[in-house]
Formats: structure tokens, C-alpha cells, sequence
């Protein structure tokens, strides 16, 4: 039976060539002031001096070394090698807050039915770089969206926290109906699983800031503008929208249509489709029923014609 008073806490740190950040991320691990933790280093196949750095800490950590497969592999690889009733996932670029695991625990412990905490964090970086702390007019509190995702919304209804993979934590038993995931989404994998989270169970939200994101020239995604993101985040999108539509189309189906229909209207406006993303937009497709698919090349069309005016307006 899992103890809810002193629960084992798993914190999961992926990594992939970021050794020059790991140690800042495994020592703010092993500060935390909650004293039951294990903290698992999954590394995903790195080739720089991630590997000594996770040997210098012996048995202060559960070092797994991997062949790369990207993020979703670690996330299923650090999963399976966990022993936690909390899991906690850590970017190895960010930090966590001496006093982040124990507010966690707190939370779950006095609200039994949810199954998922998500968290506030700040940025930080380079000196030559200036990032504002995350703000939000939100209170801190229960969510429960389940009823709101399969209508397929969720914009403004919940904080507008930075959702990164590092502020994520959940309970062992909703993390285990979600993971495995699938490995064919490399990178920014935990839309996947934060969204499935929201249509599985009630949550929290804290806007507490417990977290610290750092933002440096290797950023995949965070605050960046150009174009090559904007084909990220469309690739991104159609992957996260097939395999939740695949693996849980009862649930977050309509949802599963919005964003898909949203990245494809990004691609419209941004040159077209890349070709790896073709074969995965066709079954998509071919999955859908007429009345869906009326409905997803409406919704793309709306957000193409709404964005190109709104960029012929600001010129």
C-alpha cells in the first residue's frame, strides 16, 4: 500500500547532451528538503560529458544509459525503472526548488481525488539575456477539465502557466495508464501525456513558482519566433493529435481534431507540409468520418484566412 504521508518520491531526469547543465539539475534534485526521493538520470544516447557527470554521483542517483531515442523513450525508460507513488519529471537544462517535492507531496496529500499537479516556474539564462518571471492572474487550485477537453477546448480554463516538461508531476496509477507512449514523438513529448492527464482525471494547478526553466541557444522550442519552430510546433501537434486520437479517441477525440486542424493550418501559412509529416497527416485523415472531416478543413481553413489577416494588418 502506497503511504500518503511520506510517499516515495520519483524524480525523472531525461538528458541528451547537456552535460554542461546536468549537475545544476541532479544537485537541485538532491537538495530537495523532502527526504523520501529517488532520482533517475536517464541518458537518451548522449555523446558529449553527460556520461561522466552521472558517474561522479555514484549512488546518489538510478543512472540508466540508453541508446538515443528521444524523449519519449526516456520518459518510458524512466517510468519503468521508478519505484514512486509521486513521479516528477526534470528537463536536464532546468532546476528545481529546494522546497518543490515537498509542496507537491502537500498537494496530493490533501486533495486525494486528483491525479496530476502542474506548477508556475521562472526563466532564466544567459546574462546577455533578459526573461520576466511567468505571471498569471490565476489562483492556485483543483481543476477538474475532463468534461471540457472531450468538447475539445481547453484555452482559458485553466492558469496560463509555461506547462514545460519540468513542471509536471503525477500520481503512479495515472501515469501508468498513459505511459508507455509512443517513442515516434521525439521530442516535446509531454503534450502527450499532460493533455491525456487533463482528459483522464481532476488535477491541480499552483501558480507557486517551483521550478526554474533555463533558456539558452539549444532551446528546441521555449520563446523562440522563427520559422523553423513554427514547422516544429506543426510537426509536434499532428504527432501528439494522431496518437491520442489513436490511443484514447473516447476521451480527447474533438480535442485531438482542434489541434490537428490548428498545426495544419500552421503549415498552410508557413510553406506547406514537410514530407515527413505527410504520411502520418494522411492516416490521420483517413481515420476521420465525413462530418469530422468537414469539420477539421473548416476549422483549418478559419485559422489560415484568421491569421493571414491578422499578419496583413500588423504590415
Amino acid at each position: 500500500m502506497p503511504d500518503l504521508n511520506s510517499p516515495l518520491v520519483s524524480i525523472l531526469v531525461n538528458n541528451y547532451n547537456y552535460g554542461r547543465f546536468l549537475t545544476a539539475a541532479i544537485d537541485s534534485a538532491i537538495a530537495q528538503t523532502y527526504p523520501h526521493i529517488e532520482i533517475i538520470v536517464v541518458d537518451d544516447g548522449s555523446i558529449d560529458n553527460s556520461h561522466d557527470v552521472i558517474d561522479s554521483y555514484g549512488n546518489k542517483i538510478v543512472p540508466i544509459i540508453k541508446p538515443n531515442g528521444g524523449q519519449a523513450s526516456a520518459f518510458n525508460t524512466g517510468f519503468a525503472a521508478s519505484r514512486g507513488e509521486i513521479i516528477c519529471f526534470l528537463d536536464a537544462d532546468d532546476i528545481f526548488l529546494p522546497h518543490k517535492v515537498t509542496e507537491i507531496v502537500k498537494i496530493f496529500a490533501a486533495e486525494l481525488e486528483i491525479g496530476w499537479c502542474f506548477h508556475s516556474l521562472n526563466f532564466f539564462g544567459d546574462s546577455s539575456q533578459k526573461f520576466e518571471p511567468s505571471q498569471d492572474k490565476w489562483s492556485s487550485g483543483k481543476y477538474d477539465l475532463r468534461a471540457i477537453i472531450k468538447e475539445g477546448k481547453l484555452r482559458g480554463k485553466m492558469p496560463e502557466i509555461n506547462l514545460a516538461t519540468s513542471t509536471m508531476c503525477f500520481r503512479r496509477d495515472l501515469l501508468a495508464q498513459i505511459l508507455p507512449m509512443p517513442e515516434a514523438i521525439r521530442i516535446t513529448s509531454d503534450d502527450y501525456i499532460k493533455y491525456l492527464a487533463i482528459g483522464l482525471t481532476p488535477g491541480f494547478v499552483s501558480i507557486s513558482e517551483l521550478a526554474r526553466q533555463r533558456i539558452h541557444n539549444n532551446n528546441a522550442y521555449t520563446l523562440r519566433t522563427d520559422l523553423e519552430k513554427q514547422k516544429l510546433f506543426a510537426k509536434i501537434n499532428i504527432l501528439t493529435a494522431y496518437w491520442m486520437k489513436s490511443n484514447f479517441s473516447a476521451i480527447v477525440s474533438k480535442f485531438s481534431n482542434n489541434i490537428f486542424a490548428y498545426a495544419m493550418s500552421v503549415y498552410w501559412l508557413n510553406g506547406g507540409v514537410e514530407s515527413e509529416s505527410q504520411e502520418t497527416i494522411d492516416k490521420y485523415l483517413h481515420a476521420l468520418t465525413i462530418p469530422e472531416k468537414i469539420e477539421v478543413y473548416a476549422r483549418i481553413i478559419f485559422n489560415y484566412i484568421k491569421y493571414r489577416y491578422s499578419s496583413s494588418k500588423e504590415s
